[in-house]
């Protein structure tokens, strides 16, 4: 995938991607409020960091200059 790509990915992924994610979040611990204390922080931890780990490789290296463009 292209770095101009993999760009648009991101942006796509943080703005349309991540709200979407927050609101199926926020309606599975809604639904799920009846769990010990200890049971519910861990379950916030994982779908806190839970969509990072697979998209990754979408953000890596986005920060850096375009690795193809010519000087």
């Amino acid at each position: 995938m292209t770095y101009k790509a993999r760009k648009r990915l991101a942006l796509f992924v943080l703005v349309v991607g991540l709200p979407a994610y927050i609101v199926l979040a926020v309606t599975i611990m809604s639904e799920a409020s009846r769990f010990p204390k200890v049971i519910e922080f861990f379950i916030y931890v994982a779908l806190g960091i839970g969509w990072a780990f697979p998209l990754k490789w979408v953000f890596k290296g986005i920060g850096q200059p375009d690795p193809d463009e010519k000087p």
